[in-house]
């Protein structure tokens, strides 16, 4: 199980992460093996600059280098960089109201679940404001699951998990959200990047279509 670099220039990395690996080390050594370790073993300057969970595969994306880092982190923080993803969730996600276009709006605010850590939930009391756009893509009637498109406007731990489950549409094979499944993996994956390069500012983009 190793993460193809779809990309690779003077700064920064392209890099396509299988389901089942930590994007960053975690606590103990048998957490060390993650994505970051591997592609540092390739370019030792490579910095982590966004993740993705254990169980989410597709694009992320490294600096080569601080001052890169810097620049791509902010580049994030402004909302320069459009991500997408595509899920397949439990149940028929009906098309809805939504713009001309399709895409709908999840608007929920989201924080910590301390008595079931690691988990996160819809807390309109004290979460912090996350959103998130989708669209339907298709129903599988054998299957009864909905294929969606997702792009998160906010960046917040299990967004786009949480906000499927709050609509009574867990992903498919998510541990935390859904109820248990037969799939060896969770259906979500980063399937395409858009963003900035640090160094001239062109737009770059990526794709990566999604195992399932």
């Amino acid at each position: 199980m190793e993460p193809n670099i779809i990309h690779a220039d003077a700064d920064l990395i392209v890099a396509d992460k299988p389901a089942g690996m930590l994007a960053v080390p975690g606590r103990g050594p048998e957490k060390q093996d993650c994505l970051s370790a591997r592609v540092q073993c390739r370019f030792p300057d490579a910095l982590v600059v966004h993740r993705l969970d254990m169980a989410t595969s597709g694009l992320i994306c490294l600096a080569r280098g601080g001052a890169n880092q810097r620049q791509l982190s902010r580049a994030f923080a402004e909302r320069a960089v459009c991500k997408r993803y595509v899920a397949r969730v439990i149940g028929r996600l009906p098309a809805g109201d939504g713009a001309a276009d399709g895409w709908q709006l999840i608007d929920l605010p989201l924080g910590a679940d301390w008595p079931n850590r690691p988990q996160r939930k819809v807390d309109h009391a004290a979460g912090k404001p996350s959103q998130t756009r989708w669209r339907f893509a298709g129903y599988d009637a054998a299957q009864d699951t909905t294929r969606v498109d997702l792009e998160p406007i906010t960046g917040r731990t299990h967004q786009l998990r949480v906000h499927l489950a709050a609509l009574g549409h867990p992903i498919v094979g998510d541990t935390l959200y859904a109820p248990p499944s037969s799939v060896s993996r969770m259906q979500l994956h980063a399937t395409a990047l858009c963003l900035p390069h640090p160094a001239d500012g062109r737009m770059l983009e990526f794709a990566s279509p999604p195992p399932f």
